[in-house]
């Protein structure tokens, strides 16, 4: 079942999905089944939604006519300039213009004061990043980016974004990775004192979790080195993730992380495949109350 349990217990929960895809209908289904269990859970969407802006627009509203708060991040697919979308926008302003968007309908954003989950299991600060990769996961034996591709190239791995995902203002989608890593460092370490954090990312903080790739190729449009640290020095209770359409839950440091992706109907109908359901965050199931 695509949604929050039916259970009677109507404990305050945070959830979080992510690569909702709704472009394709099996997954539009999928959103309009997704309920919370109680009035007041909050809902965590970590990219990766749609590529059109209207199909994004769409998703948003409807979760946020039914959970207590929902908190975004883009994906790789949300900042694709599709040839058949009427917002031919670019790089940065496109962000800004999903940014806004959202703040239309209530949606937490990174470019928003992070929000607080004082609900069991907290307090701790919600904090969605918006950090892109910049090709430092490169395949063994090369080190540096121009050798990296070459060996994605040859072995005919050679994510979409090359040719979609536009960079502008910025010079290389690297450099934007860059500013967002010092955008986000500041705002990180400018936060209240004394919570701990969930981590929400579209792209794995630490390349561990891109070590069961298939094509391991494809890491390198799946991180930064810059954010390695991340969890431990800004006092992650879990980190949230999508992107690599390979749901988990791993540990690291001991902190908790959570690849919460729903991903193509041809991956989540598979045989054995979690369900596309909501990852419970908070309070963490199975712990003592």
């Amino acid at each position: 079942m695509p949604s929050a349990s039916d259970a009677s217990d109507r404990t305050p929960k945070l959830f979080a999905i992510s690569d909702l895809h709704v472009a394709y209908t099996e997954n539009r289904d999928i959103v309009e089944l997704l309920r919370p269990e109680s009035p007041d859970d909050w809902l965590i969407v970590a990219g990766d939604t749609a590529e059109k802006v209207a199909d994004v627009e769409w998703a948003l509203r409807t979760l946020a006519g039914r959970f207590a708060k929902v908190v975004w991040t883009p994906g790789n697919h949300e900042l694709w300039t599709h040839k058949q979308d009427p917002v031919q926008l670019r790089g940065d302003a496109r962000y800004q213009h999903l940014v806004a968007r959202c703040r239309e309908l209530g949606v937490s954003t990174p470019e928003d004061p992070y929000p607080v989950w004082r609900g069991p299991g907290g307090p701790v600060t919600v904090a969605p990043l918006f950090v892109l990769y910049d090709y430092t996961f490169r395949p063994a034996g090369t080190t540096t980016k121009e050798e990296a591709l070459a060996v994605a190239h040859e072995s005919g791995v050679v994510c979409t974004d090359e040719m979609v995902l536009h960079p502008d203002p910025y010079q290389s989608r690297e450099a934007w990775s860059a500013e967002r890593v010092r955008i986000t460092e500041k705002r990180l370490e400018d936060r209240p004192p004394g919570l701990p954090t969930i981590l929400v990312n579209h792209w794995p903080l630490t390349r561990h979790p891109t070590r069961v790739l298939t094509y391991p190729e494809f890491a390198l449009w799946c991180g930064t080195e810059a954010t390695a640290d991340w969890h431990v020095r800004y006092e992650a209770k879990t980190v949230v993730y999508g992107h690599l359409h390979i749901p988990r839950t791993t540990y690291e440091d001991g902190v908790r992380f959570e690849e919460v992706s729903v991903g193509y109907p041809r991956e989540w109908q598979r045989q054995r495949h979690p369900d596309p359901a909501l990852r419970q965050i908070l309070p963490v199931p199975g712990a003592a109350s």
